[in-house]
């Protein structure tokens, strides 16, 4: 294959990480390797900024009370969509706090409430727990909007990577037995859509190592997390996505499961859901948590927004 483009923020942050001394995520136990990630946030991404909520609580689980945290740039509100945020982390790594500055940024452009979902980790937790979470605090979401003090008309989940798999699979779950609200719009952001064959996918080779994601990272979430493959709640693409909210994927071109995002937009364009489908030239997976070591993932971020609003408006 040809040299692929890279970004020159994307060049000087991945000669800076990949001479970083010491060992990899992947050889750590998971509570080190949590703990090895929670200052990363302060060196790679933006503040999270003023805003005018950010409030933790907690909703009713399969496990018991799941925590959560809601964003908006505004105290009150008239009746509206909440987006419903579901971080990713390999389903192993990352919390409310690493993803907040996300959060916040996405309340404050989109103009919406943004719940975020604390859920279940593995290997403590093993498949499905944190999926499960995920889907019982958007009934939640769903079916009490007066427990968030906003009136919800809609649901739009979101999330990167492995919450951008929960973001596909809450849709799915909602669409087969729908709540109060529908769900209005879905954005998977580089998510994990196909799994299971990951490794029949290009991109998984071709980006394997040296872009952040890397292979062995790749199979120690698969050991911890300890899914099923041939389930819906694992591979949402088991199932048709006939049906489905309208939906925008977002991928990176240097990302090795980029090719699953490819094939989630294919199979909803497939299926008659409308679609938009962006990719980052030049950028890797997870450039969402490092807009200040990449600044230019903060346009791709707006862009996405820009795209999602776009969705919101033609289906208002």
């Amino acid at each position: 294959m040809s040299e692929p483009y890279v970004r020159p923020d994307v060049r000087q942050f991945l000669t800076y990480l990949n001479a970083l001394p010491g060992p990899k995520t992947h050889e750590l136990p998971p509570a080190e390797a949590r703990a090895l990630m929670k200052p990363m946030r302060y060196v790679a991404d933006l503040p999270t900024g003023e805003l005018a909520v950010i409030r933790n609580m907690t909703c009713p689980g399969p496990g018991g009370e799941i925590p959560l945290r809601l964003f908006d740039a505004r105290e009150t509100r008239a009746a509206g969509p909440l987006m419903l945020f579901l971080h990713g982390g390999g389903f192993v790594l990352g919390d409310l706090d690493s993803h907040e500055p996300l959060c916040a940024e996405l309340a404050r452009q989109l103009d919406l409430p943004v719940l975020a979902v604390d859920y279940r980790l593995a290997p403590e937790h093993p498949w499905p727990a944190g999926v499960e979470d995920a889907i019982a605090a958007a009934y939640w979401a769903a079916e009490s909007p007066n427990a968030l003090g906003r009136d919800v008309t809609g649901l739009v989940p979101c999330g990167d990577s492995a919450g951008g798999n929960f973001a596909i699979i809450v849709s799915l779950a909602l669409r087969d037995t729908p709540a109060r609200v529908p769900v209005l719009a879905q954005w998977p952001i580089y998510p994990a859509a196909n799994p299971g064959p990951g490794a029949d996918y290009p991109s998984y080779e071709d980006f394997a190592e040296g872009h952040l994601l890397t292979r062995p990272g790749m199979d120690w979430f698969e050991d911890c997390y300890g899914a099923d493959p041939g389930d819906w709640r694992y591979d949402p693409l088991v199932k048709s996505q006939a049906g489905m909210p309208p939906t925008l994927v977002t991928t990176a071109s240097l990302d090795p499961i980029r090719d699953q995002g490819r094939a989630y937009a294919a199979a909803c364009i497939e299926a008659g859901v409308p679609t938009i489908f962006l990719e980052a030239k030049g950028n890797i997976h997870g450039y969402m948590n490092l807009r200040k070591a990449i600044p230019s993932a903060h346009q791709d971020l707006l862009d996405g927004i820009a795209a999602l609003k776009l969705l919101l408006a033609e289906g208002a």
